[in-house]
């Protein structure tokens, strides 16, 4: 079982910088898949960026490379998701979500693979 909280949500101006972190408890001595969603009002929820504690892999989609950035610091309990650039459709409801795994299938992005998710913190983005 495993518990997970996101964090630093907040309201920027467009081509601002933000950083959310995503704290992962329980008791689980095995490595994870940890993904970042996010799901606007209206849409789907879609996965925008991973990383494997084991290997430190990470996986984007598209719409995000270069601008965002996942990452676990020596701490393997938290990893952090940095945006730049932002821009006004980054607007939504952002999600952590872990799953114990050897690697992260399918790039860690389909919401499909993860048993765990927490509450989601809000990212707003206007001029």
């Amino acid at each position: 079982q495993l518990q997970v909280a996101e964090s630093g949500g907040d309201s920027v101006q467009i081509g601002g910088s933000l950083r959310l972190s995503c704290a992962v408890s329980g008791y689980s001595t095995s490595t994870k898949c940890i993904g970042w969603f996010r799901q606007a009002p209206g849409k789907e929820r879609e996965g925008i960026a991973a990383i494997h504690t084991g290997t430190g892999s990470t996986y984007y989609v598209d719409s995000v490379k270069e601008r965002f950035t996942v990452s676990q610091p020596s701490n393997r309990n938290t990893v952090y998701l940095q945006m730049t650039s932002l821009r006004p459709e980054d607007t939504a409801m952002y999600y952590c979500a872990a799953e114990s795994a050897t690697s992260c299938r399918n790039g860690g992005l389909m919401k499909t693979i993860y048993k765990y998710w927490g509450q989601g913190t809000q990212v707003t983005v206007s001029s």
